[in-house]
């Protein structure tokens, strides 16, 4: 019983054995259809052949040691800055390494045809990576020139960046026998199937494009979308994000912003708001004026120039009506409420002081002086006031 338990056992250990043993000599160049397994010749030829490997790697890598020495010996003289320096090191490191896989793939039996296309893809490679880290420096230079804001640049920054690295992929695939046609045409039927998948999406990122393009607004600017107001501190393909002074973050899709209302309250160098006062009738109009321009003219944040106005809006039934315009600079937008609410306590302090009313809704009973002697109580009074009702006597 024991034999036949160890006998499957033992025969599968051995093929396991076996099977190594054969991917051990192929892995050094054997030939499974020998009749006798060389180990010394395959031994002899693996170790020339990582001599070579080696000696190769070295040379590549004293020429990259060199130019980098070279590079930053003479940085001065040939007046590259720390940024220039940095890519050229990045370069020669680029091209010590493709060197390095190529001069493996040599001396390891790989077809020529497979090495030179490695060999091109690495190029175009090389190629596509220097255009996508000077892409940024090139689009900022040239969006500087036409006064573009830093949305819009971000946006191209992004889309050259997807292009460019769209047209290394299919580069490189090329090199290696890749249809490209046939590959992008796949993508764009791939593409318009997610396009009616996604169309909300699409719709915001195309509203995002054209928010950046028109610049009705731009981060930094308060604006105001329907009931919600706050500074604008992102605009993404997708979503503009603002904040609130409540430090809340909303977050819109740009559908919604590009189909609303925006109103922008920073967009010139200055902008109007405007609160009321009130005084009794018979208090004197000027004096009022006086203390209330007095108030505004000790505010912080009111400019002097366009100069703040006080002006009588309507007269009331038991008040006048004081409209007070003034003006102020977009940075004080955010602080809006608490500006309002300091001038209308500051106003009423000045007031008081000044001894002028602040009116309050009342009413002034007028009662016929003979009626007067009949009051002994309450109950006499509203007899009276029911009496005077009656007989159109009661007046406000």
């Amino acid at each position: 019983m024991a034999k036949e338990t160890g006998s499957p056992i033992s025969t599968f250990f051995n093929e396991i054995l076996h099977d190594l043993y054969s991917s051990l000599y192929l892995a050094i160049g054997g030939d499974l259809e020998e009749e006798s397994r060389d180990w010394a010749s395959r031994g002899v030829e693996l170790a020339s052949t990582t001599i070579k490997i080696v000696i190769l790697l070295l040379i590549v890598g004293f020429f990259y040691w060199l130019f980098t020495y070279f590079a930053k010996r003479y940085q001065v003289q040939l007046k590259l800055s720390d940024k220039r320096l940095s890519i050229i090191r990045s370069v020669l490191r680029y091209f010590w390494f493709v060197s390095c896989v190529l001069a493996v793939m040599s001396q390891i039996n790989v077809e020529h045809n497979t090495i030179t296309a490695t060999a091109k893809a690495s190029i175009w490679a090389g190629i596509y990576y220097i255009l996508w880290t000077s892409s940024e420096q090139v689009i900022s230079r040239v969006l500087k020139h036409y006064g573009l804001n830093a949305s819009i640049e971000q946006l191209l920054k992004n889309i050259f960046s997807v292009l460019i690295v769209v047209l290394g992929l299919a580069s490189v695939m090329a090199q290696f026998g890749f249809d490209i046609v046939s590959l992008v045409a796949g993508l764009g039927i791939l593409g318009l199937a997610v396009g009616f998948a996604a169309q909300s999406t699409i719709a915001n990122f195309i509203s995002g494009i054209t928010i950046l393009l028109e610049q009705s607004f731009k981060v930094g600017d308060w604006i105001s979308i329907g009931d919600k107001e706050g500074r604008v501190i992102l605009i993404s393909l997708r979503t503009t994000h603002i904040l609130t002074r409540d430090n809340i973050t909303i977050i819109i899709p740009n559908a919604t912003v590009a189909s609303s209302e925006v109103t922008n309250l920073t967009s010139k160098n200055f902008i109007r708001f405007d609160i009321q006062a009130r005084i009794a009738l018979e208090a004197d109009i000027e004096k009022a004026r006086q203390v209330i321009m007095q108030v505004l003219d000790e505010a912080e944040n009111i400019l002097k120039r366009p100069e703040p106005l006080a002006t009588v809006d309507h007269i009331s039934d038991f008040s006048t009506v004081f409209i007070i315009r003034y003006w102020v600079k977009p940075a004080a937008v955010a602080r809006m409420p608490i500006i309002k609410e300091t001038l209308q306590e500051k106003i009423k302090a000045g007031f008081e002081k000044a001894d002028i009313c602040i009116p309050y809704p009342h009413m002034r009973l007028l009662l016929p002086t003979e009626n007067l002697d009949s009051v002994k109580n309450a109950a006499d009074i509203e007899t009276l006031l029911n009496r005077s009702e009656s007989q159109q006597d009661l007046f406000k």
